[in-house]
């Protein structure tokens, strides 16, 4: 699917995309490789600058945008990038956040459960609300990325799966509010994906991974025409996990 063409024309706002081989930069190859102009943001300016230097040696034009976008300003920003430099926007994929925050409830402070869910959800929040205008014009698609945590808790991962299924309800609220207007609003559900960090993390215990083409292969199809009767779903991608 990476490798088609069947995005040529459209231009993929996609957030979190600093770290190689993290999913964010990922999910911007993948589009970028199928034919799209990207809007790549991240909070840390200097990466998100060297990944559209990236892109740019295999020909994909993609214009980076930084900032906090926990901010109502930087979400805007990165909207008004794509139209400014495109003069459209086609999809916004929502894949800034993490997991921050991991222990007992009774030992996690207010600053740890407001960070954890400023990065996951009011970070999805804002960039959909800032682009909502500009996907009505094109009929366009939102992706946001819920865990495996929504459907299948975890321990001492309270605040995160609480984040999560916040991201979850959002995404199918947000589907019924904008189906009029002709926005498609779905998310994707990983489970456990193979990245240094999390191979690092879990020390060698057994753990059934999830490749990253697994990822991007749903995110694609998602914002794709072939899933253009897909609404208000929360797609898992566990490779048989849950």
């Amino acid at each position: 699917m990476a490798d088609s063409k069947q995005f040529e024309g459209k231009v993929v706002l996609v957030t979190g995309v600093a770290r190689v081989g993290q999913i964010g930069h990922a999910v911007a190859l993948a589009f970028g490789r199928a034919g799209a102009k990207l809007v790549l943001c991240d909070r840390n300016a200097v990466e998100a600058a060297a990944r559209a230097k990236e892109f740019a040696s295999e020909g994909i034009e993609a214009r980076p945008t930084a900032g906090d976008l926990t901010e109502p300003d930087i979400a805007r920003l990165a909207v008004e990038t794509a139209l400014r430099h495109f003069g459209r926007l086609d999809v916004v994929v929502n894949v800034a956040g993490g997991l921050t925050t991991f222990g007992p409830v009774e030992k996690t402070s207010t600053a740890d459960f407001d960070r954890e869910v400023a990065i996951n959800l009011k970070t999805a929040f804002l960039v959909s609300q800032a682009a909502v205008g500009a996907l009505a014009e094109s009929k366009g698609v939102i992706i946001n990325f819920a865990s495996v945590a929504f459907f299948r808790p975890q321990n001492q991962m309270a605040v995160y799966a609480a984040a999560k299924a916040g991201v979850a309800a959002f995404t199918q609220s947000l589907a019924l509010e904008l189906r009029d207007r002709g926005v498609r609003v779905n998310a994707v559900a990983p489970g456990m994906v193979r990245t240094s960090d999390n191979v690092s993390s879990v020390a060698g215990a057994k753990v059934r991974w999830v490749e990253m083409r697994q990822i991007t292969d749903g995110v694609l199809f998602l914002a794709s025409d072939a899933a253009d009767a897909i609404t208000g779903h929360v797609l898992p991608i566990t490779n048989g996990a849950l």
